[in-house]
């Protein structure tokens, strides 16, 4: 039992979400993005659960591909921020990993330290996010690099968009357009899209897309878009009502006495705060769903509990639950609240129990029938 904030996470959403995100790529093939322990969802639980359906999988290091590795999963695992040092080329090589190549010092690893089974690598171009990648007059001299070696498989031609979820942005077009230039006559297969690329650019999803947020549903959109009325969200995160007061007006409620309530109030307290990974910056009037009614957060959200104004909502007693996020408040709602994005409130999740509902594949056989 204990204390109530729980995370409860619906494994058959999420492969709804999967086969939506399918839909949307086509002939193209699906890698869910289950980095960050699946977004707080859990990497291994997410991961076996989409087992019977997912092309792949994209983990952001070998730390985490492992961890999949070491729970059965044998589809293809691709390292989206590649390798850091030439060591961890034995494991890629072992235990059969795609990796992402990014850098000059990557390739003069492989070409130092080549391997011994067949590996697919994704040649990472920056055509306009400015982080990791080859410079679109650099890219083939890398491709060309990387073909030469006796070793490598498959070369996926890839790119990722900085603002694929601004509609009213031309940035993600001309994007496109930088990497459909330099690489027009390169053969291999194409990977560009995020969840924002795959829903909003029909143009650009190629054989393989990379969604993440739409996965767990949530739109990858700040502002209303239809996909979220066709996705499910994945997570639903709740605690409890713990403490029920009446308070005065003029009364103050929470660290730093800056909400005053204005008429006699009645307070819960939920069990749940920013050490849970609730953001404490999430502003006066963030809802908070219970028995039914959106009620609005006051004062500060603290360590290990908010509070909430119930003087609107009949009935509510000690113990009854209280819904942060999930099927009945948009995530993207407290999001926009906290000033932030759905993706740091989920990968910000801490110390709360999660439970899982819905189907778990069963396990695997042997690892040695593992696939490239």
């Amino acid at each position: 039992m204990g204390r109530p904030a729980t995370a409860t996470i619906n494994l058959d959403a999420l492969r709804h979400n999967y086969r939506i995100a399918q839909q949307l790529s086509g002939s193209g093939q699906v890698m869910a993005v289950v980095k960050a322990d699946a977004y707080s969802h859990g990497a291994t639980a997410c991961a076996t659960a989409l087992a019977d359906i997912a092309s792949g999988f994209a983990v952001a290091c070998i730390e985490e591909a492992l961890e999949l590795r070491a729970a059965g999963i044998k589809q293809p695992i691709l390292l989206l921020e590649g390798f850091f040092e030439p060591s961890e080329l034995e494991m890629i090589d072992q235990y059969h990993l795609d990796t992402v190549i990014h850098h000059q010092y990557q390739i003069d690893a492989l070409v130092a330290h080549p391997l011994d089974h067949p590996v697919r690598l994704w040649l990472k171009m920056d055509s306009g996010m400015g982080r990791v990648g080859f410079a679109p007059d650099q890219y083939r001299t890398a491709w060309e690099q990387l073909n030469d070696l006796t070793f490598v498989k498959d070369i996926v031609l890839m790119s990722h968009f900085a603002c694929a979820d601004e509609s009213d942005s031309d940035h993600a077009q001309q994007q496109l357009t930088t990497f459909n230039t330099y690489t027009h006559d390169l053969p291999g297969q194409r990977s560009f899209c995020n969840s924002a690329g795959l829903v909003a650019l029909k143009e650009a999803r190629g054989e393989w897309n990379r969604p993440g947020l739409l996965l767990y549903g949530v739109s990858p959109f700040p502002e209303t878009h239809g996909i979220e009325q066709k996705i499910k969200p994945v997570m639903e995160l709740s605690s409890a009502i713990i403490s029920i007061k009446d308070i005065p007006a003029g009364s103050s409620v929470g660290y730093g006495s800056h909400w005053i309530a204005k008429r006699p109030t009645r307070i819960g307290v939920v069990a749940i705060g920013y050490a849970d990974g609730y953001p404490r910056h999430a502003a006066n009037g963030t809802p908070v769903f219970i028995n039914g009614y959106r009620v609005p957060l006051v004062g500060r959200v603290s360590m290990d509990m908010l509070t909430v104004d119930l003087t609107d909502v009949p009935d509510v007693k000690i113990g009854d639950r209280a819904i942060l996020w999930g099927d009945d408040l948009s995530i993207n709602e407290v999001a926009h609240g906290a000033g932030t994005i759905p993706y740091q409130l989920l990968c910000n999740l801490n110390r709360v129990p999660v439970q899982y509902q819905g189907i778990l594949i069963p396990d695997y056989a042997d690892f040695d029938e593992v696939g490239i």
